[in-house]
């Protein structure tokens, strides 16, 4: 059963029009054996989609005034993926609170991390209907900026474009970057690499290096510097 005073409790708000909760909590798999509900959340998920993105990048860059762009843009992509914005919904149990059809239930659906995720955003798109986005900020910024400062502490990770750009490639995308050698000039002692990056069907960037790991790590750069714009 669906304890919505138990979830307004836990997430430190309460709802000036408790169906908005009702709706974010309404899987699609649910609508046509329970009638009587309102609708289902995929409006609310699209929009909370949108207002987690702008919180996001707004703290970041708020919060993190030394960070490039290209760096903003790939912390960004780690708060909002789905991997994270499911473990935000099971820190609130909601998997426990979504209302689901048989089929879905019987098939694990509440543990499933894009359901959760999807589920999440409806909630934040529910809360800035039932508010503002100042009161979405009071909810969702410390939890965000929790998960940007612990990423942040791999130093390594923070400095090598290819890892920021594979996780926002795998994230947003669902592909892995690919790297083609496309040239190389001069004698052997003193060799220039040039690579294509390539996520998908689509290139996304060209650059040279003396070696090839040099040249990947250039690609990876520019593809971010051109993604966040």
């Amino acid at each position: 059963m669906t304890d919505l005073e138990a979830l307004q409790k836990s997430i430190g708000y309460n709802f000036n029009n408790p169906d908005l909760l009702l709706q974010a909590l309404t899987h699609s798999s649910s609508r046509h054996e329970k009638p009587e509900l309102i609708d289902d959340n995929e409006r609310l998920e699209f929009l909370g989609d949108e207002v987690i993105n702008f919180v996001a990048t707004s703290l970041l860059v708020r919060e993190f005034t030394e960070l490039s762009e290209g760096e903003l843009t790939w912390l960004r992509s780690i708060l909002v993926r789905n991997e994270q914005l499911s473990h935000l919904a099971n820190k609130f149990a909601l998997g426990q609170q979504i209302i689901l059809g048989r089929g879905e239930e019987d098939s694990g659906g509440r543990e499933r991390n894009s359901i959760l995720a999807d589920t999440f955003e409806a909630l934040v798109g529910a809360i800035y209907l039932d508010s503002d986005v100042q009161r979405v900020g009071k909810f969702l910024e410390p939890l965000l900026l929790q998960e940007a400062r612990k990423s942040l502490e791999d130093k390594s990770k923070y400095f090598d474009h290819k890892s920021q750009l594979q996780e926002w490639a795998q994230s947003t995308l669902g592909e892995t970057p690919r790297y083609v050698t496309i040239a190389e000039t001069g004698p052997d002692h003193d060799k220039e690499l040039t690579v294509e990056l390539i996520i998908g069907r689509k290139s996304y960037s060209i650059a040279k290096g003396k070696s090839k790991k040099q040249a990947e790590q250039s690609a990876a750069r520019i593809a971010l510097e051109l993604l966040m714009k």
